[in-house]
């Protein structure tokens, strides 16, 4: 199978966990306390992936240099679009209580939260896709990784979409369009990025990584610590030891 088609499909894998924490989030009415110690498993794991995976290999192909530029930039990027989408309203769009606005409190916050869905999923996509250019098998510890802290990060959204008065069709022609969305970045990210020198991949993994991070303290880590605090640190601790111990076996 052309490599390019194992990237869309790994991307499509790990964002189609976005479908089911949104049917989980839609139907099942999982109670907060358990969103809440999901999201801060997931926080963990991809906590855990970008140290160990993505940050390690952008310093192993670029230096510190290449690697903190790339960070840098991604978490300023990361940062700066969400605070224009937060104006907007996408400021909770991770959140299963009563933060997320309705469409008729704040017109324009529903296509506000699908860009901001996508400002979440795109980078992680794009990883996935470029950790095949180094001629091996795909990175399986940042699949595993984006899998878990979707599942989650649906299930939050959907909730609080739910609670938000956003009908079925929406939430889920937005999830499904965002695990789409993800195969292509996948795929990009292994077509656009083969052959470039190892300092630009440094510093693309780096961006990617720095955007991932400034989201996880952004929107996963409250959501986690709103529902959960007495136990989120050992929860995030589980998750983060679970990904590391995938990537060393």
């Amino acid at each position: 199978m052309p490599e390019w088609v194992q990237a869309g499909g790994w991307g499509l894998l790990a964002g189609s966990a976005l479908l089911i924490g949104a049917g989980a989030g839609w139907f099942a009415r999982v109670p907060r306390t358990v969103i809440a110690s999901v999201m801060a498993f997931g926080a963990g794991v991809l906590l855990s992936a970008v140290s160990f995976e993505l940050i390690a290999e952008a310093h192993e192909r670029g230096g510190l240099m290449p690697t903190a530029i790339g960070a840098i930039g991604g978490a300023l990027a990361y940062t700066g679009a969400n605070l224009l989408l937060a104006r907007r309203g996408a400021r909770h769009r991770k959140r299963s209580g009563q933060a997320q606005p309705s469409e008729q409190a704040q017109p324009g916050s529903g296509s506000a939260i699908a860009v901001g869905a996508l400002l979440d999923g795109v980078p992680e996509s794009v990883v996935i896709g470029a950790s095949l250019l180094t001629g091996g098998p795909v990175s399986l510890v940042t699949v595993v990784a984006v899998f878990l802290s979707n599942v989650p990060e649906g299930l939050s959204s959907a909730a609080g979409m739910r609670r938000a008065g956003r009908s079925g069709r929406y939430v889920f022609g937005l999830w499904t369009a965002i695990a789409l969305i993800s195969g292509v970045s996948a795929l990009a990210g292994y077509a656009l990025l083969g052959g470039t020198p190892p300092e630009v991949l440094a510093v693309v993994t780096a961006l990617a990584a720095g955007a991932i991070l400034a989201m996880i303290t952004d929107t996963m880590v409250p959501e986690a610590f709103e529902d959960a605090h007495l136990l989120v640190g050992l929860i995030t601790v589980l998750g983060f030891l679970s990904a590391f111990a995938l990537s060393h076996t």
